[in-house]
Parts: C-alpha cells; sequence; structure tokens
C-alpha cells in the first residue's frame, strides 16, 4: 500500500492524536462489552506476502485462514465479485473467519457515486453470500472526491442496503480540513450507522482523526516498513485498551505495509501484545521464512 509513503518515515511524528470529543460519546452507548476482534492483511497473495507461506502451498486463502481470522478483500474494488465467487471464498475458510470486501471501483472511482443503482445492488446481492462470515463491506473514496460532491455521497449512504454494516473512508485533506464540514459528515454517518475508517499512514496524519461514529473501530494500519512500526503498534493496542474500557463492541484491524510482505509479522506482534494485555486467545500467524522480510 503505497498511500501516504514518505521517503523518511524517522522524519515524521507518529503520536496517535487525542481522541475526538464525540468518540467517548459513541461508545459509551455498548453496554455488553466488547463482541468481536478481526485482525487481517489486506490481501493473501503469495507474492506479496513473501515468507509468509510453506513450500508447496496449493491454496494460499485456505492456508491464510490458518492463520489469520479475518481479511480485508480489495480483490473485490479490482473486479466484481460473482455469487460463486463468494461462495467458493467462504467454504475455504473456517466458520469464524470474516470477509470485509472493498467496493468495487466502478462505484468509488469511475461512476463517482452518480447512476450507480445497478452496481451496488450487484454487489451487495454479490457480498450476501458470505453469510455470518461477512464482517463489514467498506467504501474508499478516490483522493479527489472532495465536499463539493457531498450529496452524492448523501445519497449513497441514504440508499445503500441497511442489512449490510458498511464503513467509508474519506482520503481528500478537505473533508477533515473544514471543521463544520466534517462534523456535518459525521452526523451523517451517525445517522446512518455507518463506521467511519481511520488511517494511520506516514504522509497522511490528517486521516488520523479518531473520530468514532459507531461502536465499531475499522482501523487501517500502513506501517512505513521502519523500526517504529512496532512501537506505533503498542501505542495503537494501548488506545484501544482505552476504547474497550469505554465500550468498543468490534474491532476491525488491519495491516498494511509499503512493501506488504512485512504484514504478517507486524501483525504477529499486535495480536501477541493483546493476547497478553486483554487475555484474548487469537492465534498468532507464524512466517514460514522470516528471513525473507529484510
Amino acid at each position: 500500500m503505497k498511500f501516504g509513503q514518505v521517503d523518511d518515515p524517522s522524519q515524521i511524528d507518529f503520536t496517535l492524536p487525542k481522541d475526538h470529543p464525540r468518540t467517548a460519546e459513541i461508545l459509551k452507548k455498548n453496554t455488553k462489552g466488547l463482541e468481536d476482534i478481526s485482525i487481517g492483511c489486506a490481501k493473501w497473495n503469495k507474492t506479496d506476502l513473501k515468507g509468509f507461506y510453506p513450500k508447496g502451498t496449493k491454496d494460499e486463502l485456505t492456508y491464510y485462514a490458518t492463520q489469520f481470522n479475518s481479511i480485508e478483500l480489495n480483490a473485490t474494488f479490482y473486479g466484481m465479485p460473482s455469487a460463486e465467487q463468494v461462495q467458493t471464498w467462504k467454504e475455504k475458510t473456517p466458520k469464524d473467519f470474516k470477509f470485509f470486501p472493498k467496493i468495487t471501483n466502478t462505484v468509488s472511482h469511475f461512476r463517482r457515486l452518480l447512476n450507480i443503482t445497478d452496481v451496488v445492488t450487484q454487489f451487495a446481492t454479490a457480498v450476501l453470500n458470505f453469510d455470518e462470515k461477512l464482517g463489514m463491506v467498506f467504501l474508499q473514496l478516490h483522493d479527489n472526491f472532495k465536499p463539493k460532491d457531498y450529496e452524492r455521497l448523501e445519497k449513497f449512504i441514504k440508499d445503500w442496503p441497511k442489512e449490510i454494516p458498511l464503513a467509508i473512508e474519506l482520503r481528500n485533506n478537505e473533508w477533515f480540513s473544514d471543521e463544520e464540514v466534517f462534523e456535518k459528515t459525521m452526523k451523517l454517518f451517525e445517522e446512518n450507522t455507518i463506521t467511519n475508517i481511520i488511517v494511520d499512514t506516514a504522509g497522511r496524519r490528517d486521516m488520523l482523526h479518531m473520530r468514532l461514529t459507531t461502536t465499531s473501530a475499522f482501523i487501517r494500519y500502513v506501517g512505513a516498513n521502519a523500526e517504529s512500526d512496532y512501537a506505533r503498534l503498542d501505542d495503537w493496542l494501548q488506545r484501544l485498551t482505552d476504547w474497550k474500557k469505554l465500550g468498543l463492541k468490534n474491532l476491525y484491524f488491519f495491516v498494511h505495509q509499503n512493501l506488504e510482505k512485512a504484514s504478517p509479522l507486524l501483525s504477529a506482534h499486535f495480536i501477541e501484545q493483546m493476547n497478553k494485555d486483554w487475555g484474548t486467545e487469537i492465534h498468532v500467524p507464524v512466517m514460514a521464512d522470516a528471513k525473507t522480510l529484510f
């Protein structure tokens, strides 16, 4: 994931900002405690995750699902999934595995939320075949999709099929720099139970807004292939511990790298620390050949 990549990560202040005041209020709405923790990578492709798969692995997804409990499914961004494809993916994974498919780029990038009823219907119909393994669908808007097109976003949200949980990632800086626009948009998300995605990447600290709009936290963490990646994950665990105490219901945490091959190693560190601090028993992914990482 090259979005937000910088030449020299050592020059970046990776300190997590304070929570938006509304975040605590949102979390306190959940009184039943933490229900789901999904931690995974963005893809299962052997070419990207070098050193992760044992030699002779025949089916990458089947093996991936023995090591992780979820996947941020970017494959659906580049091509519309069919019901048959979804069913195949579903059958290759254990009963507690979750998929988080990204909405196809026809919706977000090519049609830019205009005249999309047919495509959204096709996409929604396909991913519903994940059944109980559907975690949350997410929409990633183009970097140049700006608040001037707020009405398109509003219509998309209001037309979205309510039976499918949805998260949205806003990328253009104008959504965050204009406080009035930001609050208006966050209110729209809250009123329609849309989860606001938080992105932690070196070159775009504005996307680290720490503003939750539901009791689910959907975090896309992008390592910089630097030693600081581990300390950043430790900081995240501390913040998530605070959110857990406040009422966090679902945690969806996906680890990316500028060079994806280190994603499983970072995920293992994060899960290991979580198991230690939270008393969870999430499987710690194992690298088949850690020597290939650096």
